[in-house]
């Protein structure tokens, strides 16, 4: 069995890794951190919970204890790019805690704070810079941040990035790299965006993959609710009401719906709390720390935090909605089943969600279960939409057809009603009648 020993990792990095009782590498850190160490580009397709941050983090504080000399002031050695508040401020605490017994420099830059602080932190240099792109650019802009010097990359979430529309700050960004640097990109998924984007920024790179494109936690058991949309709140009250659900984060699609979700658990007894892009960083904050020590049950959150929760203990994921983007579904429920655990996650789906149910099966390669939890009237009410003919004219002639199909003209002397087409054919049934 391999250990971090086995490595090569600096003996300070493995006290530290002892100290928080880590001992042996995931499949994703045994196959990065050596080619790392050698100074090797990476690229790699990893979900969220498998280990990933330690497998840039821990090449990239063995450089810098290799190298001790200070970074000059308005620089930073190494700089990771991160799509959120949440995932941003996550890591800078894993580089503090694997470098906690020769205490690197390690800064934060996000949106939604005041800027003076971060000024002050960039004049002093930086070993370890972790940063989200809009921000970032802002002080680059400002002259406040110079990259010449900067020996390190990581994009990490990459896909995520893609998708809150952060692919141009970040091409914008690599052009003031200098172009011998370490490149590691990061993503749980491969669109083909991201790969364009990694052929133009990596050389030469090792490929790590440690579970395939697009599939789902392999500890986390899924299960769908069939359910009318209108019931959707009684069902999670019914849910949250087994105490198996120690510890869950609830997904909506809107911040508004994150909101109204929240308040309905509060008053219902359920602590919860959400957490979305319209909360100040501060109030983000503590709701996370909240859920973290215990203190609420129940998170409720949109997908600007599906990748930016890093909470151990996690037993279940809840999709109140579905994600319009299948590939959301893969992050959300990958807040769950981490470091070894088992996790559950359950999706309430009404019948104007199916198709992103379909979505998200042929994505992930599986089938659900599903539990119809629909009376059976509402299953009657919400099966396929009645195909009906075009309404008619106000003379009574019909729409053209949109199906390809030629159209119709009205016989000479026919009433109105009856048609025949174009080219001399049969008959058409009456206007307004559904047709077969």
């Amino acid at each position: 069995m391999t250990t971090f020993s086995d490595l090569g990792l600096n003996e300070i990095l493995l006290r530290a890794l002892s100290r928080e009782n880590y001992h042996t590498p995931t499949p994703v850190q045994a196959q990065a951190i050596p080619a790392l160490l050698q100074g090797r580009d990476l690229l790699g397709v990893a979900q969220t919970g498998t280990g990933k941050t330690a497998a840039f983090a821990l090449p990239i504080l063995h450089r810098l204890l290799a190298d001790r000399r200070r970074a000059a002031p308005n620089t930073t050695r190494a700089l990771i790019l991160a799509p959120t508040r949440e995932l941003a401020t996550q890591i800078a605490d894993s580089f503090r805690a694997y470098g906690q017994f020769f205490r690197p420099s390690v800064g934060v830059i996000v949106g939604g704070v005041s800027h003076r602080p971060q000024i002050d932190m960039l004049a002093r240099g930086l070993d370890v810079l972790v940063a989200t792109p809009g921000r970032l650019l802002d002080h680059i802009g400002s002259g406040r941040l110079k990259l010449a010097a900067t020996e390190a990359l990581v994009l990490d979430e990459a896909d995520h990035m893609l998708d809150l529309g952060f692919i141009v700050p970040i091409r914008q960004i690599v052009a003031k790299l200098p172009k011998r640097r370490q490149t590691l990109l990061f993503s749980a998924t491969m669109p083909r965006e991201i790969a364009a984007l990694a052929d133009d920024m990596l050389h030469d790179p090792v490929k790590v993959s440690v579970t395939p494109a697009a599939t789902t936690a392999e500890r986390v058991a899924q299960h769908v609710y069939l359910v009318a949309s209108n019931a959707k709140r009684d069902l999670l009250l019914e849910l949250l009401g087994d105490r198996e659900i120690s510890r869950a984060i609830v997904f909506t699609r809107t911040k508004r719906g994150a909101d109204r979700v929240a308040q309905h658990l509060e008053s219902a007894g359920v602590g919860a709390d959400a957490i979305h892009g319209n909360k100040s960083q501060s109030q983000r904050l503590r709701a996370l720390d909240a859920f973290r020590k215990g203190r609420t049950r129940v998170l409720v959150a949109t997908d600007i935090a599906a990748r930016g929760i890093d909470v151990d203990g996690v037993s279940h994921v809840v999709n109140y909605e579905l994600p319009e983007v299948a590939e959301a579904y893969v992050h959300r429920i990958g807040r769950t089943a981490r470091a070894g655990a088992a996790g559950k996650a359950i999706s309430l789906c009404d019948n104007g969600e199916r198709p992103l149910l379909r979505a998200i099966e042929k994505l992930t390669r599986q089938t659900l279960e599903c539990t119809d939890r629909r009376s059976p009237d509402a299953r009657h009410d919400e099966g396929e939409p009645i195909r009906r003919a075009p309404a008619p004219h106000r003379n009574g002639a019909q729409h053209p057809r949109r199906d390809g199909q030629r159209p119709t003209a009205k016989r000479p002397g026919a009433p109105n009603g009856q048609r025949r087409r174009a080219n001399g054919g049969a008959r058409h049934k009456q206007a307004g009648r559904p047709q077969a």
